[in-house]
């Protein structure tokens, strides 16, 4: 079973910077996709952004395009989400997850596996 952990979330001030990490628990493990979804209280839970594990290709949500930016480290075998100009809206917790096999990225059923959730507060 493959685990992933999320850190990095926390307060912030409107226009401030957070990035997210999230690590995997097994190195090898297959994967074709890690993304970024997000869930706020009384909403469902939205894709945010992902990364094609190999070939490096990203996708974002339009509420985040040009702030939010996904990369991983394949050595360190993690993914990543830089937010910049957070909003009072981008308040929610985010959650890390992985698909081992190829899907729309954009869509929470595609994936296999998530983390825990972390929880990001922007203030005004």
């Amino acid at each position: 079973q493959v685990q992933l952990v999320e850190s990095g979330g926390g307060l912030v001030q409107t226009g401030g910077s957070l990035r997210l990490s999230c690590a995997a628990s097994r190195r090898t493990f297959s994967r074709y996709a890690m993304g970024w979804f997000r869930q706020a209280p009384g909403e469902e839970r939205e894709f945010v952004a992902a990364i094609l594990w190999t070939l490096g290709m990203t996708s974002y949500a339009d509420s985040v395009k040009g702030r939010f930016t996904i990369s991983r480290d394949i050595a360190q075998n993690t993914v990543y989400l830089q937010m910049n100009s957070l909003k009072p809206e981008d308040t929610a917790v985010y959650y890390c997850a992985a698909t081992k096999g190829a899907g729309d990225v954009r869509k929470s059923g595609t994936y296999d596996y998530w983390g825990q959730g972390t929880q990001v507060t922007v203030s005004v």
